[in-house]
């Protein structure tokens, strides 16, 4: 009978080398098996790395279980690196932790712990009482960050906010007569649909869909996937000629709206059409936004790009729902009063939102800034 095994606290020699290996895996997996994390792993033997696995789609192979198949007999007495805690329970597949302990692995090596509650613990547990020697807390900092959508479903309840906009240098979106296509160049423009690729939902309000009569789709060489449209549309003033609506039947869609709009003859053309309709508390044209994404939470998604436009950015920003922005900047003046977020009401230089942890990078002749908001 196997003795229980012991945590360690990153103690032995640079476990890192192996642990940068499977967060680079992981990445083969973003966007793409939500709404279960991406994860990556390795499996060491004698110094080499003899199998390697990343989470595949969701009801598929974790990225332990993919490791394991790969090492087959080998994975006994070998070492596990695995970025996040393996999980311990059963769901669309079975425990990770068991497929660990049955196929003989003597150390494992974690990255985080994982916060979900059906895991939480409870894998390292299934582990040290098999024997397994288990160490934690292997290259935390990067992981968190990699794993932040998935982190912020679990902590908070709700799905990531990614805020994406588009500025001449003097902060406008549109110019005075209110075009606006194009203000930042193509190079630009392919990271956003980059980020539109990645994202389960790209959320805008109707104003954007009236004013620029947008697709909200993935325009890449053999995307990933398509994402989740959503739209805030309170009063159901969605164009039947619009593109999101000619194209229903090829994008997934949905639509939130007043209750007093749910069952309105243009809701049963919409829904006629294949849209799905959403019937959510509304203060005139305000929809709730935690009620809207509370039901994208419990659909299962983790990542929402949020592309719209004043109202609706500054409605984020004023109820703190913005996790992370790329504010993308055109080296373009376009002078008058189209301010991306000249809605939100911050009174004074001491109420500014800073951002942290801040990315200035350079694509063509466009500056990009990644941040996070600090409410």
């Amino acid at each position: 009978m196997n003795q229980p095994g012991k945590i360690l606290k990153n103690t032995i020699a640079d476990p890192s080398f192996f642990m940068k290996q499977a967060i680079r895996l992981a990445e083969k997996a973003r966007g793409t098996c939500s709404p279960n994390p991406f994860v990556g792993a390795v499996i060491v033997k004698n110094g080499k790395i003899i199998s390697e696995g990343w989470t595949q789609k969701y009801g598929e192979d974790h990225a332990e279980i993919q490791a394991l198949k790969k090492a087959g007999k080998s994975a006994r007495d070998a070492d596990l690196y695995v970025t996040l805690e393996p999980c311990a329970h059963y769901g669309k597949t079975p425990p990770c932790a068991d497929a660990i302990i049955k196929a003989g692995i003597k150390r494992v090596f974690i990255g985080i712990l994982d916060p979900n509650p059906l895991v939480n613990g409870k894998g390292v547990k299934k582990l040290l009482d098999a024997g397994i020697e288990v160490t934690s807390g292997i290259m935390e900092e990067e992981i968190n960050r990699q794993l932040e959508y998935y982190l912020c479903r679990i902590q908070k309840g709700r799905p990531f906010v990614l805020w994406k906009a588009a500025l001449s240098l003097d902060g406008k979106y549109a110019a005075q007569d209110g075009s606006s296509r194009w203000i930042t160049e193509e190079s630009s423009r392919i990271i956003v649909h980059h980020l539109r690729e990645e994202a389960d939902v790209i959320l805008t309000g109707i104003g954007t869909v009236l004013k620029d009569d947008p697709m909200l789709n993935v325009r890449l060489p053999k995307p990933i996937k398509q994402p989740l449209r959503a739209i805030l549309d309170p009063y159901l003033e969605i164009p039947l000629n619009s593109q999101i609506v000619r194209s229903l039947t090829e994008y997934r869609t949905a639509i939130f709206c007043a209750p007093s709009r749910e069952n309105s003859p243009h809701a049963e053309t919409l829904l006629s059409l294949g849209a799905n309709i959403y019937p959510v508390t509304a203060k005139g044209k305000i929809l709730c936004l935690k009620e809207v994404l509370g039901i994208l939470h419990q659909q299962g998604n983790y990542l929402i790009l949020l592309e719209c436009g004043s109202q609706l950015a500054s409605s984020f920003f004023s109820e703190k729902l913005i996790d992370k922005s790329y504010i993308f900047y055109a080296p373009k003046i376009l002078g008058g009063n189209q301010a991306i977020l000249n809605e939100l009401d911050l009174p004074d230089i001491n109420s500014a939102i800073h951002l942290k942890d801040v990315l200035l990078k350079k694509t063509g002749e466009d500056w990009f800034i990644i941040g996070y908001p600090v409410y």
